[in-house]
């Protein structure tokens, strides 16, 4: 008979979600908030974890002589707001607050990663493009948007706008497309 084993937790997500609210974490920060310290299991996984998000470029690691402190790169930012669009506290209100959110997108050919991850964000919350930079949603994410807007430092490449006041032909569009 066979002993099934169960894989080590994945960390990543977790050590992403952390990071992403400070500037860094001491390493010791996330174990006592991650890991068990006595289930060798636990800090395993933990160590792996955090070893593949600095290898992938998402976290890169501080040395400040006393203490090692962790930090999310741009990439990681990135990463971050993706992990926020997919959580349950995600979820949105049913009812329409009656606001449109209208987002220019106007990222240069040399910006093209970033545009196409901003368009991948973008379309995850539902946001569908209207003409080639023009992004409308009836959902809430208008703040998401301005957190990404800082983090990326696009402040001319990214405008969001919040309306009630559109004439009605450009809403029965508007619904339209969303449809």
């Amino acid at each position: 008979m066979s002993r099934k084993s169960t894989p080590p937790s994945d960390f990543s997500k977790k050590i992403v979600k952390l990071l992403a609210d400070k500037p860094a974490i001491s390493i010791s920060t996330l174990t006592e908030q991650l890991a068990d310290a006595t289930s060798p299991k636990a800090m395993y996984a933990l160590t792996r974890s955090l070893k593949g998000l600095k290898d992938s470029g998402l976290v890169t690691a501080h040395d400040s002589g006393q203490q090692e402190y962790a930090r999310l790169t741009l990439e990681g930012r990135k990463k971050a707001h993706s992990i926020k669009l997919d959580s349950d506290t995600a979820v949105l209100n049913p009812h329409w607050d009656g606001k449109w959110r209208i987002i220019l997108l106007d990222l240069p050919e040399n910006r093209k990663a970033d545009r196409d991850g901003l368009r991948y964000l973008l379309k995850k919350a539902g946001f569908v493009c209207l003409k080639n930079s023009v992004w409308v949603s009836a959902q809430p994410f208008e703040h998401l948007f301005a957190s990404i807007k800082k983090d990326l430092n696009l402040t001319t490449e990214i405008m969001i706008f919040v309306t009630d006041n559109l004439d009605v032909e450009t809403e029965k569009a508007f619904f339209e497309l969303l449809k």
